[in-house]
C-alpha cells in the first residue's frame, strides 16, 4: 500500500468508528424528541432542541472530517468501502443500547460486508495525480459525468416529490435511496474541495477560481439533503438495517460516480476490476441478508380516527329488549356472534 493510501486507510477507519457511533446516539436523541412532539419521520424538527441529538451530530461531524481528509490522500474506491466498519459499530451498539436484536444471520451479513470491503480495498487503484481545481472541473463537466449528474438529480426529485409522501413510511429504500444518490455527488464535491485545500496549503491558491466555490455550494446542499432524509430513515426504521443498506447503496453509487468522473479504473487489469466487482456483490449480498433477518417495525398509524381501544360495543334488539353488549359481557343464549374481536387487533 502506498504511503498516502495508508494515511487514507487509517483515517477512513477512524471515521467509520465515529460515524457508526453517531447513528446510535442520534437515534436515541430522535426517540427522546419524538416522545414530546412530532417525530422526524412525519416532518417534525423537535430533535434540533434535543442535546443528545447534537452529541450524535458532533460525533458524525468528527467522523466526516476524518473521512474528508481521507479522500485527500486516497481514491474514493478505497475510502468509501471502509464504511463497512460503521455497519459493525452501529449494529453492535444498537444490539446492546437500543435493544434492536442482531440475529445470527445478521452477523453473517455484517461479515460479508467486511469481506467484500477488504476485497475492494486490496484491489483499489492508485490515486490519480491532479494539479489544479480547473482540471477537476474538466472532469466534472465531461459528457458522461454530466449525464450521471442529471440522472441522479432527476431520480432524487422523483423520490422526494412522488415516492416520499406515498411510500416513505413503509419502504426503507425511498429515504435511503435519496441519501445514497445525493451522497455520491457529495463525495465527488468533497474530494474536489479536499484537493483544492491540499494544493492551496502547498502554495497554489485554488480558491481564486470560481470552480472551487461551485463545488463547495454543491457539497453543502447535498449534505443538508442527506442529513434530513437520513434522520427520517433512522426515526422510521430499524437502525441495524438502515446502516448497512445505506452503506451498500452509498458505496455502489459513489464507486460508480468516481469511476465516471475520475476514471479510477483506467489502466487497471481485467482481473483487478473483476475482483472489485466481486467484492461489491459480496457487500450487497450481506446487506440483503441483514434486510431479510431484521425485526419487523411497528406500523405507523396515520388515521386520526383509528380507535384507541379494540373493545366492541353493540346495541341489538332481541325479543323486544334492547341489549348493550361489550366484548367482556356474557352473551345471551339467542345471540349470534357475527364479529370476532381479533378482527380489531
Amino acid at each position: 500500500m502506498y504511503g498516502s493510501n495508508l494515511i487514507g486507510f487509517i483515517l477512513a477507519c477512524v471515521s467509520s468508528a465515529f460515524i457508526g457511533s453517531s447513528f446510535i446516539i442520534k437515534k436515541k436523541g430522535l426517540k427522546r424528541a419524538g416522545a414530546s412532539g412530532p417525530s422526524a419521520s412525519v416532518g417534525g424538527y423537535g430533535y434540533l432542541l434535543e442535546p443528545l441529538w447534537w452529541v450524535g451530530m458532533i460525533t458524525m461531524i468528527v467522523g466526516e472530517v476524518a473521512n474528508f481528509v481521507a479522500y485527500i490522500y486516497a481514491p474514493a474506491v478505497l475510502v468509501t468501502p471502509l464504511g463497512a466498519l460503521s455497519i459493525i459499530v452501529s449494529a453492535v451498539l444498537a444490539h446492546f443500547l437500543l435493544n434492536e436484536k442482531l440475529q445470527k444471520m445478521g452477523i453473517l451479513g455484517c461479515l460479508l460486508c467486511i469481506v467484500g470491503s477488504v476485497v475492494i480495498v486490496l484491489h483499489a487503484p492508485e490515486e490519480r495525480s491532479i494539479d489544479s481545481v480547473e482540471e477537476i472541473w474538466e472532469l466534472a463537466t465531461q459528457p458522461a459525468f454530466l449525464l450521471y449528474t442529471a440522472s441522479a438529480v432527476a431520480v432524487t426529485l422523483v423520490l422526494i416529490v412522488y415516492c416520499g409522501p406515498r411510500y416513505g413510511q413503509t419502504n426503507i429504500m425511498v429515504y435511503i435511496g435519496i441519501c445514497s444518490i445525493v451522497g455520491s455527488l457529495t463525495v465527488m464535491s468533497i474530494k474536489a474541495i479536499g484537493i483544492a485545500i491540499e494544493l492551496t496549503l502547498e502554495g497554489t491558491n485554488q480558491f481564486k477560481y470560481f470552480q472551487s466555490w461551485v463545488f463547495a455550494m454543491v457539497a453543502v446542499t447535498c449534505i443538508m439533503v442527506q442529513l434530513n432524509y437520513l434522520n427520517m430513515a433512522l426515526d422510521t426504521f430499524n437502525t441495524a438495517v438502515v446502516s448497512p443498506i445505506y452503506y451498500a447503496l452509498f458505496t455502489s453509487f459513489t464507486i460508480f460516480a468516481s469511476a465516471i468522473m475520475f476514471k479510477d479504473y483506467s489502466g487497471q487489469s481485467a482481473s483487478s476490476i473483476a475482483s472489485e466487482l466481486c467484492g461489491l456483490i459480496t457487500v450487497l449480498s450481506g446487506t440483503m441478508i441483514l434486510h431479510s433477518t431484521r425485526e419487523p417495525d411497528q406500523p405507523f398509524i396515520t388515521d386520526l380516527y383509528t380507535p384507541l381501544s379494540p373493545k366492541v360495543s353493540l346495541h341489538l334488539q332481541s325479543n323486544g329488549e334492547l341489549w348493550k353488549l361489550k366484548d367482556e359481557d356474557e352473551q345471551p343464549s339467542n345471540f349470534i356472534t357475527i364479529v370476532r374481536q381479533d378482527y380489531f387487533n
